[in-house]
C-alpha cells in the first residue's frame, strides 16, 4: 500500500508534459489557456504541489495559509504583469521555488508561519508574473481565473498526498512523514533537473 501511493504521487509529480504545451486562447478560450498554464509547466507543477505537501507536514493553520499566501501573491504577480511593472529575475526565481520548496518539505523545515508564509508568498507573485508574461491574446479575467484553479487543485493535491501517506500509515505517523518528505527530495531533485537542462 504504502509503495503505491509513493508510485501515484511520483507519477504525479512528474507527469507534466513541456511548458510548450500551452493551449492558444484563441482557438480554446481565455480560461482554458489559463487552466493549463500551471499544468502544463513541470515547474508549476512540482512548486504548487510541494506548497500543498509542506502545508500538510506543517499542519494547522499552515493547512489554508501556504496555499492563501501562494495563490494571493500570484495574483499580485499577475496583476504587476499586466500592468507593464517588471519584476527582476522571475524565472530563475520559479526555479528556486522548486528546488526550496522541496527542500523544505524533504527536511520538514518548521519556519515560523508568518515566515513559511512570506516565503511561499514570495515565489506565488514570480508564478503569477510568469502567468501574466504569457498570457497572449486571452482575456485577463478569464486567464486568471483558469490559473487560479489549477493552482489551488495543485495545491489541493498536494495536500491529499499528505493526507493520504497519513490514512495510509496511522499505525506510524513517522512512515507517512517519511513519504511525504521522500516526495520533498523528488521535486528539490526535479528543480535542480530543470535549472541544469
Amino acid at each position: 500500500m504504502i509503495f503505491r501511493i509513493i508510485l501515484a504521487a511520483a507519477i504525479t509529480l512528474l507527469a507534466a508534459s513541456p511548458a510548450l504545451a500551452h493551449l492558444d486562447p484563441s482557438e480554446h478560450g481565455s480560461f482554458a489557456a489559463g487552466f493549463t498554464h500551471p499544468v502544463f509547466g513541470t515547474d508549476h507543477v512540482l512548486a504548487m504541489i510541494a506548497v500543498g505537501l509542506w502545508a500538510a507536514l506543517l499542519g494547522g493553520r499552515a493547512i489554508w495559509l501556504l496555499p492563501s499566501a501562494f495563490v494571493g501573491a500570484m495574483i499580485g504577480g499577475f496583476a504587476l504583469s499586466v500592468a507593464g511593472v517588471p519584476l527582476p529575475y522571475v524565472e530563475p526565481v520559479i526555479l528556486t521555488s522548486v528546488i526550496v520548496l522541496g527542500v523544505a518539505v524533504a527536511l520538514a523545515l518548521q519556519l515560523p508561519l508568518g515566515a513559511s508564509a512570506a516565503l511561499v508568498a514570495v515565489f506565488g507573485l514570480c508564478h503569477g508574473h510568469a502567468h501574466g508574461g504569457e498570457m497572449g491574446s486571452a482575456g485577463a479575467i478569464g486567464y486568471a481565473a483558469g490559473f487560479v484553479l489549477a493552482t489551488v487543485l495543485l495545491h489541493a493535491a498536494g495536500l491529499l498526498i499528505g493526507y493520504g501517506a497519513n490514512v495510509a500509515t496511522r499505525n506510524d505517523p513517522a512512515w507517512a512523514r517519511r513519504i511525504i518528505r521522500s516526495l520533498g527530495v523528488l521535486t528539490a531533485l526535479g528543480g535542480v533537473y530543470l535549472a541544469a537542462g
